[in-house]
């Protein structure tokens, strides 16, 4: 069975998502049968290469909130990426263009270590003091993933290389009807938004494997959330989390 997943790498739910996943996928009893395709899907296709700005700054403009109410959605999010045992910033954190990213993640994809550079990436720009919207740093998380250094370089100096690739997985996004992330597309029979609980993705799983006619599963608890097309991010509700 293969498991596609939607993402970027600015969404923080997405980042909450995959972890949440792959716990429910731990607990499926034909997990060492499901392939899973990590796919592309920039929040804003727009933004300018080489223009980044805080977080928080970001977040305060966009909802009209002071930056102490910028922070305080934050938190939330963080609340929810804490629970799961992983690490996340608020202060100091950026953000920018995931383009590059997302055409490196391709080329990690061809050479079989995509998840490695996914994980990387998330961790870096969610929990590390360094920014994945650096060109160097995004050298040097490729060859910690295992990729080469010359060959990640030529595909950052090369403005199409895997370019096709990332456009391409957005349009079929479109086409079947994701208007956010995160979106998992179990064996293209069911759809399941957002960073749902390790209950709901292994309950989704052993019903694909049976491969039932369901309705969508879609933010059915407070904290699953999703990021959408238009840069804005849910916050769960306050004192909910999985």
């Amino acid at each position: 069975m293969r498991v596609e997943i939607w993402s970027d790498i600015a969404c923080p739910w997405c980042y909450i998502g995959k972890a949440r996943f792959e716990k429910g996928l731990a607990a499926f009893a034909h997990r060492d049968e499901v392939e899973v395709v990590h796919r592309s899907f920039e929040l804003d296709p727009g933004h300018a290469k080489g223009d980044t700005g805080l977080v928080v700054d970001m977040l305060a403009a966009k909802y009209g909130r002071s930056r102490t109410e910028a922070l305080a959605m934050e938190e939330g999010v963080a609340a929810n990426a804490r629970s799961e045992g992983l690490g996340y910033r608020i202060e100091g954190r950026d953000h920018g263009s995931t383009f590059d990213i997302h055409r490196l993640l391709h080329l990690a994809k061809a050479r079989g270590r995509q998840d490695e550079l996914l994980n990387l990436a998330y961790r870096t720009n969610f929990a590390e003091e360094r920014s994945v919207y650096d060109q160097e740093t995004l050298v040097s998380l490729a060859v910690e993933a295992g990729l080469d250094e010359t060959e990640a370089r030529g595909v950052l100096a090369d403005a199409d290389a895997y370019a096709d690739e990332v456009r391409a997985d957005e349009r079929e996004a479109a086409e079947l009807g994701a208007n956010g992330v995160p979106f998992f597309v179990l064996d293209r029979r069911y759809g399941v938004s957002g960073g749902q609980s390790a209950e709901v993705f292994t309950q989704a799983l052993e019903q694909a494997w049976q491969g039932r006619t369901i309705t969508p599963v879609v933010a059915s608890s407070p904290d699953a959330a999703v990021c959408d097309t238009d840069g804005s991010c849910e916050i769960p509700q306050a004192g909910a989390h999985s």
